[in-house]
């Protein structure tokens, strides 16, 4: 692995779906050591407890959880704001344990007194309000539609050298655009964003990556999107000033496959659970 790493004042991250078959946890572990952060912000949906299945708990995904781990080991801030597939964890808001910290929602104060109001956006979504079964199980057809996807995928790319499909982004950009356009949901965070005297909204949520000033009468705001990592592999950086949106390249790609070539030994997950927790005890004791 690259040893050079980005420093990177905060980064922000949301929909992961670790513990789901559509989750991208080895191209998310890659862009995680690339960035020496000083502050995180897990933005909701990252344990995908609605769809959790513990016969789908892969290497990769032990993997993210164990870096985010060595993170927090080292003193780097990391706030967990809830979402609505990793709603369980609400009960604990408040919690706080050295770095870490539990919350539904985060006000940080960034550069020139500037202010970031980072929430997951659940709470602007008709269907998660009023229909939050209709929701769930559309959650486990998208679910579905990527795995079908993924061996679509296969056969373009092995048998008729084609570039890749994307049916599941395609459909999912279609009904959460709907969803978006029917509740408001950028205008409405933005309103109350602007309400408050903050010059930043931050949301996860509608897997829409985006960056974009909002102008309204009564003042104005910039609204970020950390996107997900699904199939935009996505997120927000914040450094000396300044918000920019990573995305991840076809470069990062080669390079990740070069990192796996290089890896000696995989160890199995109950190695890397053991290993994940002795770590962690050594640098907070």
């Amino acid at each position: 692995m690259n040893k050079h790493k980005r420093q990177v004042e905060l980064i922000v991250i949301s929909d992961v779906h670790l513990g789901t078959y559509g989750c991208r946890a080895k191209e998310l572990l890659h862009y995680l050591k690339s960035v020496k952060p000083k502050t995180v912000v897990l933005n909701g949906d990252i344990i995908d407890i609605w769809q959790f299945n513990k016969s789908y708990w892969p290497k990769s995904h032990m993997k993210v959880i164990k870096h985010i781990m060595n993170w927090l080991s080292k003193g780097v801030k990391v706030y967990y704001i809830t979402g609505n597939h990793d709603e369980m964890l609400r009960k604990f808001e408040g919690f706080k344990m050295e770095s870490f910290q539990i919350l539904n929602k985060l006000i940080l104060e960034l550069d020139n007194q500037e202010k970031a109001w980072i929430f997951h956006g659940d709470v602007f979504d008709v269907t998660m309000q009023h229909s939050k079964w209709l929701a769930k199980l559309g959650a486990i057809g998208y679910d579905t539609l990527i795995i079908i996807n993924s061996f679509a995928n296969w056969i373009s790319e092995t048998i008729f050298k084609r570039g890749k499909l994307s049916f599941s982004k395609k459909i999912k950009n279609s009904v959460k655009g709907a969803i978006k356009f029917i509740n408001g949901f950028e205008e409405t965070a933005a309103d109350i964003g602007i309400s408050k005297n903050y010059q930043y909204v931050v949301c996860g949520h509608i897997h829409h990556p985006e960056m974009r000033k909002i102008e309204q009468t009564h003042g104005s705001i910039m609204y970020l999107n950390s996107g997900d990592w699904i199939e935009n592999l996505t997120a927000l950086e914040y450094h000396n000033g300044q918000w920019e949106l990573f995305r991840f390249s076809e470069s990062e790609r080669i390079a990740m496959l070069k990192n796996a070539e290089e890896e000696v030994e995989e160890m199995d997950i109950k190695q890397l659970f053991s290993q994940m927790v002795s770590e962690f005890n050594l640098r907070t004791s």
